[in-house]
């Protein structure tokens, strides 16, 4: 099988060297641009990074800490998480990153007013809503009865790659479609797709040159694999626990089984008028659970 020229871009490592850096922060607002539909005066023109975790006193157990966390020149925070594997409460976790990125800009002077919109961005590697919901999805808080937009400083977007079906360049429509398929795909990506690619989104170009191998140095190469064999490796912890429940779970469907099969022997024993002693000695079961057997079927 012949070295792909391109990386891939759902790793975490790559990710962030692409839309967490200072000299990629075009990538980074072309793509919030393109992802929240922000055009004209509404456009995002500049951002600043800010300190990815949110939380420095449970940092240490490796929570609150997020991929990408930026603000542009309004005040408004942008959270960016690729999410490679299926994690249980992403959803919870993904509310919990928002709250905290806007709690945390009231100071104290305590100025509700000045609080800014925040917006949580997935893009997911696995399937996090119900099949009916589309491969990219928006979500914020409306009135139940009218489905007015009144409460509008949290929004959450998630970008579901499995439900993303176009796996042609000649495919794609626009430039979050190019976007997903430069997610999904970018390892497999010819030379030819990307021409077509960088016709219609040269930004998304850019991106690409981020992940071609051949510019890495070798200290980020093996950064970059050692983050595959962890997501493996967690993978394999996950996979032997499953095992071992699942063996539990049959032992302890046997171990009933027998019991239950004792406890027959032991009353069709008592109706024939074996003594307890001999049937606990047949059956193993303790002589007190026998003579409560033999009073339940006198």
């Amino acid at each position: 099988m012949a070295l792909s020229k391109f990386l891939d871009a759902r790793n975490d490592y790559a990710f962030k060297r692409i839309f967490g850096t200072e000299k990629n922060k075009d990538i980074l607002i072309h793509f919030l641009n393109d992802i929240l539909g922000f055009t004209g005066l509404a456009a995002i023109h500049d951002v600043e990074f800010l300190a990815t975790i949110l939380d420095p006193e449970i940092a240490a157990k490796k929570q609150s800490i997020v991929d990408v966390l930026c603000k542009d020149s309004q005040g408004s925070k942008y959270i960016i998480e690729m999410q490679f594997t299926k994690t249980k409460g992403f959803e919870k976790r993904a509310q919990l990153y928002a709250a905290k990125a806007y709690s945390r800009q009231l100071d104290k002077s305590g100025n509700y007013i000045d609080l800014q919109k925040v917006f949580f961005i997935a893009i997911s590697n696995c399937n996090l809503l119900p099949k009916e919901v589309d491969y990219i999805s928006t979500h914020n808080i409306r009135d139940i009865k009218t489905n007015g937009h009144y409460l509008k400083d949290l929004q959450f977007v998630f970008i579901e790659l499995p439900k993303f079906t176009k796996n042609r360049v000649e495919q794609l429509e626009n430039r979050t479609e190019r976007w997903c398929f430069f997610f999904k795909y970018a390892e497999e990506t010819t030379e030819e797709d990307l021409k077509k690619i960088a016709a219609e989104a040269p930004i998304i170009k850019l991106a690409y040159d981020e992940l071609d191998r051949f510019r890495w140095n070798e200290k980020d190469l093996i950064a970059y694999e050692e983050r595959i064999l962890s997501v493996q490796k967690e993978k394999a912890i996950l996979a032997q626990k499953l095992d071992d429940a699942t063996q539990k779970g049959i032992l302890i469907g046997h171990e009933k089984g027998r019991k239950e099969r004792n406890i027959e022997v032991a009353k069709n024993l008592l109706k024939a008028g074996v003594s307890i002693d001999i049937i606990s000695q047949t059956t193993g079961l303790p002589q007190a659970e026998i003579a409560q057997l033999k009073e339940e079927i006198s």
